[in-house]
């Protein structure tokens, strides 16, 4: 008899952004007069930069000529990508990596959920709360047993290793949803831990384009014994605006051993099996992001979108509510006024001023009572967002 992988029935009913797309949905309904404002969900606004744009439009030139077209790619991605991928490294951290530790995908969140194949299913999962539901969910999905490690104001939402025990270890810096940034004495801690317990960390660092402080490490890889212990997850859409066209990076060092296995060679076993590689054409757009004039252009947006951040800063402490992130991160976390619960004050910012947020609750249980805005929105948007705000809760 047929049966379903009854791990789908302890995952939530909806998941987050389907729950708030739906309230927004029929709030829209109810109420077709008014101009809802979205700083919900991290999809940036600002278009790709004509450079990218003019290098898409030319490969889809060569798909269209005999002696230039392209089939099947690399699985791992063209060296022309991973090339310019391991400069950046080697120019922006320090970090020394070969082309073949880089594998291109669709996706950092396809890349987040799939890396659990090559893990057994046995293995102890660290997860911190609150977090990105991606994390939870696929190891839901799995089976696996979970910890969640609390992230409270006390760490900084960024939990030490002390008192925890597992073998898989999700990290994310900048963190979403909270836009705390690891240091590197909170980041060697774990390095440390990992390389002591034997166990992997998985390392989100979508965001890392959005630090400026020179003090904070943007990879996981700046930590010495990182390259033993840890895998790096990293995607173009928060770089360079990537999220309709899709592109991102894994980096698995070839150190990085674990019973007696090369996860990078797992890894490429993995991809080679279900996957056939990132568009050619998306691949050529990426890999203009790295020339000159397209850093010089990401760098802008990246800069647009924390000048917002800025903005719905200021708007908050005016009115006295407490808030983290926004420096380093296009994330504002804000302390729900009024003790209010994450849902409560979701309904209450749509139904009064129609600003729609992220409630923290959908993050984790200790995200009860936090609230997530995103900078990626319009300056027009985030202007009005924020007088709107002040004007509710002053």
């Amino acid at each position: 008899m047929l049966k379903v992988n009854k791990n789908y029935a302890n995952l939530k009913e909806s998941y987050l952004f389907a729950e708030i797309e739906k309230r927004v949905s029929e709030y829209t309904k109810a109420n077709p007069d008014k101009k809802i404002i979205k700083m919900g969900i991290g999809d940036v606004t600002l278009p790709l930069p004509g450079i990218i744009v003019d290098a898409m439009k030319n490969a889809c030139d060569e798909m269209g000529k005999k002696e230039t077209f392209k089939g099947y790619g690399p699985y791992g991605g063209y060296e022309f990508l991973t090339g310019k991928i391991a400069a950046y490294y080697k120019a922006n951290m320090g970090v020394d990596l070969e082309i073949g530790e880089i594998f291109i995908s669709d996706g950092a969140k396809s890349d987040v959920g799939n890396i659990t194949d090559i893990f057994d299913v046995n293995n102890t999962v660290l997860i911190p709360d609150p977090v990105y539901p991606v994390y939870l969910d696929t190891n839901i999905m799995d089976g696996r047993n979970i910890v969640y490690m609390d992230g409270n104001e006390a760490n900084g939402f960024m939990p030490e290793p002390d008192g925890y025990e597992g073998d898989i270890i999700y990290l994310c810096s900048p963190n979403n949803p909270t836009g705390a940034v690891f240091t590197r004495e909170k980041l060697k801690a774990w390095v440390d831990y990992a390389l002591e317990r034997g166990a992997v960390i998985l390392y989100d660092a979508a965001y890392e384009a959005f630090i400026s402080d020179p003090s904070l490490p943007r990879s996981i890889f700046e930590i010495e014994g990182a390259k033993k212990c840890a895998i790096e997850f990293c995607s173009f859409s928060k770089l360079a605006g990537f999220t309709g066209t899709r592109c991102a990076y894994t980096i698995i060092p070839k150190d990085l051993v674990i019973d007696g296995n090369s996860l990078n060679a797992v890894w490429y076993r993995r991809q080679s099996t279900k996957y056939n590689g990132a568009s050619y054409i998306i691949q050529k757009g990426a890999e203009s992001v790295f020339s000159v004039e397209g850093m010089a252009e990401i760098q802008k947006n990246i800069t647009y979108y924390k000048e917002n951040a800025q903005i719905i800063a200021a708007a908050l402490k005016e009115v006295g509510i407490t808030y983290f992130g926004g420096e380093n991160s296009p994330y504002i976390w804000l302390k729900c006024p009024n003790n209010m619960g994450s849902w409560e004050f979701f309904d209450y910012l749509l139904s009064n001023v129609q600003v729609v947020g992220t409630p923290g609750e959908g993050f984790g249980s200790m995200g009860d009572g936090y609230f997530r805005l995103t900078s990626f929105g319009s300056k027009e948007a985030t202007l009005e967002a924020a007088e709107k705000i002040k004007s509710l809760l002053k």
